[in-house]
């Protein structure tokens, strides 16, 4: 794609599919999928998250964005209230979440609260996103939201405080730090989700592609190019050696979202492999039929992308342990089971983890959440 091509602009209108019906497990990464289902199938799980998110008072959360913020409705940023309408018609969304436009000029947003969450995006991306990029943003937050992630994320942070305040304790302080590594891991992939259904909003996938080269450089793409951009991903997979892979699994453990070129092929990896177009044609599963999701066959499909990920990883770390022996690749296997392991955890120490939710109260399938 060329440079003008990636810059773009506010095109002709034009009509987007509706995505009738269509379930969050449709835009789900596996390894995301897999956790969401596991956790929605323990009864009143989430209804003790929401009590432990007191610790943080939702209410002063939303009176702090309501006193020094500006809340999006028809006649304050009226168009950030109609692109966020358009994304939440793609996605079916029957009732909007509140939106807030704060000052800052870095290109962000973020979908907070449990009872009721709701939606901040900085100035920044107003200012500097076109029309299909900053829906797209606002259609991968209204992601967030349905799949539920501000729910269990809740759980990163009330972990991250304990390990705070038990950092004294080396072994309680390890065990946390642990559980902590792998939740983090979780939204990582929650993100790659959550990139999925902006572009499923938007249904643009070269404003897609420009929301993450605007992540990573700016709001100017005058001089930068998509397919160099998706160069530089692959060469940050595979280049360097041994010392190199330490520094990224470094860098990446510690981060809360992946690396703009990183989300940017797998966006185009998720493209490429068909999934999309054929959820476009219709082809996704229906919310109604959320509460016959499998947990195990979730839990076999979490770990099968993970697996594929080794496979193909052109990393020096990946490529060594794949010549090391077939034993390497049941990393992926392991980890992709965390979510069953978890399940059978919690069901040890008293939780009810019988059948029967359809998610919509749990899961976050809506605004009411």
């Amino acid at each position: 794609m060329s440079t003008d091509e990636a810059q773009g602009g506010n095109p002709p209108a034009r009509r987007r599919v509706v995505l009738t019906g269509i379930s969050s497990r449709a835009w789900e990464h596996p390894a995301d999928r897999g956790a969401l289902v596991a956790l929605r199938e323990l009864r009143g799980f989430d209804d003790v998250l929401k009590s432990l998110h007191a610790l943080w008072n939702e209410r002063a959360w939303r009176l702090q964005f309501l006193g020094n913020a500006i809340r999006v409705d028809h006649r304050q940023y009226p168009r950030v209230h109609r692109l966020l309408a358009e994304a939440g018609a793609s996605l079916d969304l029957a009732e909007l979440p509140e939106l807030y436009v704060q000052a800052d000029r870095s290109i962000n947003g973020m979908c907070i609260g449990m009872s009721k969450p709701f939606i901040v995006v900085n100035s920044g991306a107003v200012e500097l996103l076109d029309d299909e990029e900053l829906r797209c943003m606002l259609g991968h937050e209204l992601g967030h939201l349905i799949s539920g992630h501000s729910v269990y994320r809740t759980m990163v942070l009330i972990l991250t405080d304990w390990a705070v305040r038990l950092a004294w304790l080396p072994v309680g302080s390890m065990v946390l730090r642990a559980i902590i590594a792998a939740l983090m891991e979780w939204w990582r992939k929650a993100e790659l989700s959550a990139d999925r259904a902006g572009l499923l909003a938007c249904q643009d996938p070269a404003a897609s592609l420009r929301l993450a080269m605007k992540l990573a450089g700016g709001g100017d793409l005058s001089e930068v190019d998509t397919t160099a951009f998706l160069e530089q991903a692959a060469e940050f997979d595979r280049a360097g050696d041994l010392r190199d892979s330490l520094i990224k699994i470094r860098m990446v453990t510690a981060r809360s979202h992946p690396m703009p070129v990183a989300r940017a092929a797998e966006v185009r990896a998720w493209i490429d492999s068909g999934e999309y177009q054929r959820i476009l044609a219709g082809d996704y599963p229906r919310r109604d039929g959320d509460g016959d999701a499998s947990v195990s066959e979730e839990i076999k499909a979490a770990a099968a992308s993970y697996r594929q990920a080794f496979n193909r990883s052109q990393d020096p770390l990946v490529s060594l342990l794949r010549k090391l022996g077939d034993g390497a690749s049941d990393v992926g296997e392991w980890v992709g089971a965390g979510a069953g392991r978890m399940r059978g955890w919690m069901r040890g120490n008293g939780s009810d983890g019988s059948e029967g939710t359809d998610g919509s109260e749990g899961a976050g399938r809506g605004p009411a959440e």
